[in-house]
């Protein structure tokens, strides 16, 4: 890849999904476990699905899972038969689920990693499609830490 646009959504989906590197940051809190992955790695399946607002963590990562899902199936070239509803009906789910949901989101992050890796030069459409993920990725982020604030008492939030 050579291309600074594709360099960038990807430095910026790593620190959404991972979280920063050394504590430096482009706009996530500046510290380990700011990510996606590290702030749900510090749930349980019970947290996760305490209704706050009329949705759930739980449905959060989903969605973002599927949203996700939708992109790479758009960037095979294929059209995806999409039901965005679907993911917003999660209400609970047990520690099997929960796993199997932060593992799905896991793989479509890592499928997309592979598939910009794989880019040099892309379309207009492509490129509004991979800012669209960052961004959309980035708001379930800022979502689901602002839940977590809800949910756990502050001490907790800064293990």
């Amino acid at each position: 890849m050579n291309n600074t646009l594709l360099e960038a959504v990807k430095t910026l989906l790593t620190e959404t999904f991972d979280g920063p590197e050394k504590n430096e940051s482009w706009y996530t809190e500046a510290k380990p476990g700011s990510g996606i992955f590290g702030t749900l790695d510090r749930l349980s399946a019970e947290e996760a699905s305490i209704p706050i607002q009329g949705t759930t963590i739980a449905a959060h990562t989903d969605h973002t899972r599927y949203y996700l899902w939708v992109a790479n199936t758009y960037m095979k070239g294929e059209k995806p038969n999409s039901n965005w509803e679907e993911s917003w009906k999660i209400t609970s789910v047990d520690e099997m689920t929960w796993q199997r949901f932060k593992d799905e989101l896991d793989m479509e992050y890592k499928t997309l990693l592979e598939k910009i890796e794989t880019l040099d030069a892309i379309d207009e459409q492509t490129s509004n499609g991979l800012c669209g993920t960052l961004a959309h990725s980035a708001y379930h982020l800022g979502a689901i830490r602002q839940m977590v604030k809800v949910i756990k008492v502050p001490s907790e939030t800064t293990k």
